[in-house]
């Protein structure tokens, strides 16, 4: 990928998923630096407007700077304000009515419109007193509201920035003897690059020499480095560790994981949640409920205040600023950006904020058994010596046997013995013996690698130690092997679906949250319960067939459960689609990934417990800040209108537009505080 494509999710283009989506035109599409520079020169014009206003001189009981002219000095001032900080409010509120969705930006402008007109009728002789300091003070904490509410919704968005930064603009290519500095937009699949210690891995690509511990934390979520070797994969925008990689490309450009968790995490950040539907809903009434009151609050004033309509028109306008949804227009997208961010952080990638909301509610997690809770490959399940001949001994011995097998059986068992640190001898005249096994000499002694059959045929006798293992192994699904040397059996070796090491920990995890946890595999209810002996699951469906998957699920849901599948392949993606959260790993298939709602960029299955918390704390901060932004305008609208006029209490545009600024900035530190979750 090269670095222009990082353009393509620019996080300022990315949508806030506010209430005001549908609108072109709207604030939300603006940069912070717009509203700064506007808020700063509003500023420095407001002060002139306060300086020479006679109505707030009048009020405070000064005498303030007055001239032939100066009366005229806050209008000029209010209306270059009006003009340069308050015409994006009007093209914000065009936009609205255009969609036919009247919300927060509406309501700024018929404020801001009220004032002007009126300010402008009593400057050029209707009796009264002028609204110009306060028109100007209105729009200038406008301006910072916005500005705040920006920086905080693009500072939500840095993930994706995070994320485009881990790509380096420039590769080393080999060619031929000798390596050239390329822009990594001129890679092509084939080609071969180098990584030197320390540097970042530039595409996705296959190591074809070196070995390195590999740094994935910001991908994958996982703090563990991971070690490569020839014919492991690397991906772009991974760290490497102390050893130097060559590394032909296979991805580039859109193609790469890195460019796939970008797309998910910029499609999650413009999806909405239930929790933001209903916000929505809350503000487009608002709308009508703020436009009511005021109706309501002219109507009344005038019966009982018919000789003061500077005071009738501060109350209209204090309601209309007042009601302004915009802490509720920032309650959720703030915290779901977040929360998007921190997911994308430690390995989970939402593509649909709904099934992140979903997941606070989940009842049992069934989890897919290949390649989920397992590896996918064979590996070695239990090495038992006999006859004096040691464990570590058998290993060894098997694995200079099988040290020039191609087999899955012979692979793995030579990656035990190398991840043991084994000390393997050199075999001479290997063969293989179709159907049966391999053989080979390894320094004097005749060696062969052997299946139950060929010690069938040839009466071999197994120790009582060695037929109880071979029984109870068997029985679990796992592929039974012997070492024999002449007549005699010196171990067995079993291969099995390897386990993955953090599954035991995520099936205990999900356990102590009251979460039910079960298994899906279409192998035999033997294996099935032999694996789920391994992981602490207790229930299993076996002998699942891949059309069937989906059927399970819906069985479960039929029982009142809501139920979220984790799977990896095509055969899983009818579950995942049928489940009320479906999670792919993300070593997975694409088909898998499409099916998803969630996709875990490391094939941990620890995640979906960190998921789970991830959601209830979204949740929790969602319902948080819908109370601050939805309790503020219950108490601000009445207070506005007047209500507590006998009690002396009275809110004037400015300090109404005050109250709505505190809102937001307490609702957008609120979601803040979301960032302080440990998830692992």
């Amino acid at each position: 990928m090269d670095h222009d494509t990082h353009t393509m999710h620019d996080p300022a283009e990315v949508s806030t998923g506010s209430t005001h989506d549908h609108h072109d035109g709207d604030h939300s599409a603006h940069d912070p630096a717009i509203f700064r520079r506007k808020f700063w020169l509003s500023l420095a014009l407001t002060v002139p407007t306060l300086v020479f206003s006679t109505g707030l001189q009048d009020i405070l009981g000064l005498s303030g700077p007055r001239f032939p002219g100066s009366q005229f000095i806050p209008a000029a001032f209010g209306i270059a304000i009006f003009v340069y900080g308050g015409l994006v409010f009007l093209r914000g509120a065009m936009s609205e009515l255009r969609g036919r969705q009247p919300g927060m930006m509406t309501l700024i402008s018929l404020a801001i419109v009220v004032a002007l007109g009126y300010s402008l009728a009593v400057t050029v002789g209707l009796p009264g007193m002028d609204f110009w300091w306060e028109l100007a003070t209105l729009i200038t904490i406008m301006l910072l509201g916005h500005w705040i509410e920006m920086s905080a919704v693009m500072g939500a968005q840095d993930a994706l920035g995070e994320l485009a930064k881990l790509l380096p603009d420039q590769a080393d290519m080999v060619h031929g003897d000798h390596v050239m500095t390329v822009a990594v937009s001129r890679l092509a699949v084939g080609d071969v690059v180098l990584v030197r210690p320390g540097a970042s891995v530039p595409v996705d690509g296959e190591v074809i020499d070196g070995e390195s511990d590999v740094d994935e934390a910001l991908l994958t979520g996982e703090s563990a480095a991971v070690r490569k070797t020839v014919g492991s994969a690397v991906i772009a925008g991974s760290s490497n560790g102390s050893g130097a990689l060559r590394v032909r490309v296979t991805k580039t450009g859109d193609a790469t994981a890195l460019a796939g968790i970008m797309k998910l995490v910029a499609d999650a950040q413009s999806s909405k949640s239930g929790a933001q539907l209903l916000a929505d809903r809350a503000a487009a009434w608002l709308f009508y409920v703020a436009l009511g009151a005021a109706v309501l609050t002219l109507v009344a004033w005038l019966l009982i205040r018919p000789g003061d309509p500077a005071f009738v028109l501060e109350r209209v306008v204090s309601v209309l600023v007042i009601a302004c949804p915009h802490a509720l227009g920032l309650a959720i997208p703030l915290v779901s950006q977040i929360s998007t961010a921190i997911g994308a952080r430690n390995g989970i990638l939402v593509k649909n904020r709904i099934a992140l909301e979903d997941a606070r509610r989940i009842d049992m997690v069934v989890f897919d058994k290949t390649g989920t809770l397992t590896t996918g490959s064979q590996g070695v399940a239990a090495v038992i010596g006999a006859g004096g001949t040691s464990d570590d001994d058998v290993l060894a011995l098997a694995a200079a046997v099988e040290s020039s097998s191609e087999h899955p059986i012979g692979r793995a068992i030579v990656g035990e013995a190398a991840s043991r640190g084994l000390k393997v001898s050199k075999a001479t005249r290997f063969a293989s013996l179709a159907g049966r096994g391999v053989k080979a000499t390894v320094g004097k002694r005749q060696l062969t690698i052997a299946s139950e059959r060929v010690l069938t045929e040839q009466a071999l006798v197994l120790t009582p130690e060695l037929v109880h293992a071979s029984r109870e192994f068997g029985a679990g699904g796992a592929t039974i092997v012997y070492l024999i040397e002449g007549d005699e059996v010196l171990g067995m070796l079993a291969l099995a679906d390897t386990v993955r090491a953090e599954s035991s920990e995520a099936v205990a995890a999900l356990l102590k949250r009251g979460v039910r946890v079960a298994m899906l595999t279409g192998d035999t209810h033997q294996v099935g319960d032999w694996i789920a002996s391994q992981v602490g699951i207790t229930e299993v469906f076996a002998e699942v067939l891949p059309a069937q998957k989906a059927d399970v699920i819906a069985k479960l849901q039929a029982k009142g459960l809501r139920v979220a599948m984790v799977g990896d392949g095509v055969n899983d993606a009818p579950a995942l689609a049928r489940a009320d959260v479906g999670i792919a790993i993300g070593a997975g298939t694409d088909v898998a990934i499409e099916s998803a709602g969630i996709v875990l960029a490391s094939s941990n299955p620890r995640a979906v417990a960190a998921l789970l918390t991830l959601s209830r704390a979204t949740w929790r901060k969602e319902l948080q800040n819908l109370f601050w932004a939805t309790g503020y305008n219950a108490i601000g609208i009445p207070l506005a209108a007047g209500v507590a006029f006998g009690a002396g209490i009275l809110l004037p545009p400015a300090l109404a537009a005050v109250f709505m600024s505190a809102s937001t900035i307490i609702v957008a530190a609120n979601a803040q505080l979301l960032r302080l979750l440990k998830l692992r």
